[in-house]
């Protein structure tokens, strides 16, 4: 009998979940690898350890036993499944530009304010950052120019309707757990929660208005005559004040 130690986890990057095999792995060995894996992602990362007895040291043979396994993508290098999971550490704008969108019907404009509001919120609130997308003032307002790419063609999942609550049929697990499986995941899916609590029942002419207020920092960052003039943080953190409701 053969006892697998399976180090289990979701890698985004790839949209897959990844999975290193270990048959009788010693105690050791276990929290060596274990500590590796911690000491570069960090210990509040989406992992989880299965223990799972076999008669062959196959991965096919896990599958066989567990069908719960069956779609996991074996990885047979250590460094290669720690960097895997490294990546999904930072959240992208478009990570959260895609969960806004899994709940709430959006035209594009209402999407790049809502984004654009739970990145200012996190970072007055926490002194971190929420994504490392860089914030440019356009003439509407405030734009994460890597959300604005993607969806500007995207007109069908982010048209608002008042005739039903969901356009699209867009599961939200999947961009959810997106956001935990990043640094500090809880905090930031606990942040994007109340911003978009206060303010997504606003519709896209209100947020513009409210994201041009005087001294907001799109105000302060050349009123969008500059369409490619960056919002920086600082001017966010001194500015954000202005466009609270």
């Amino acid at each position: 009998m053969i006892r697998h130690t399976i180090f289990l986890a979701s890698a985004y990057s790839i949209r897959s979940r990844i999975a290193m095999n270990f048959p009788d792995l010693k105690k050791e060995e276990y929290d060596k690898i274990y500590q590796k894996i911690v000491a570069k992602c960090g210990r509040d990362i989406n992992l989880s350890v299965h223990n799972i007895p076999t008669n062959s040291k196959s991965w096919a043979s896990v599958v066989n036993h567990d069908p719960y396994f069956k779609d996991v993508k074996e990885i047979e290098d250590l460094d290669e499944f720690i960097d895997l999971i490294y990546q999904d550490r930072d959240l992208t704008g478009l990570d959260v530009a895609k969960y806004i969108v899994s709940l709430y019907p959006c035209t594009h404009l209402k999407l790049e304010k809502l984004t654009y509001l739970c990145y200012a919120d996190y970072l007055c609130n926490t002194n971190k950052k929420l994504f490392n997308d860089k914030i440019y003032a356009y003439r509407l307002g405030p734009v994460i120019a890597t959300v604005y790419e993607y969806y500007k063609n995207k007109k069908t999942k982010l048209e608002e309707d008042n005739r039903t609550k969901y356009n699209t049929p867009i599961k939200k697990m999947p961009h959810e757990s997106r956001i935990t499986a990043s640094r500090d995941g809880l905090e930031k899916l606990m942040s994007i929660k109340n911003t978009l609590n206060e303010y997504a029942k606003y519709n896209s002419n209100d947020l513009v208005s409210l994201t041009h207020r005087k001294n907001s920092p799109w105000f302060n960052s050349g009123e969008g005559k500059n369409l490619y003039q960056e919002i920086s943080d600082d001017t966010i953190k001194k500015y954000h004040q202005y466009e609270i409701i």
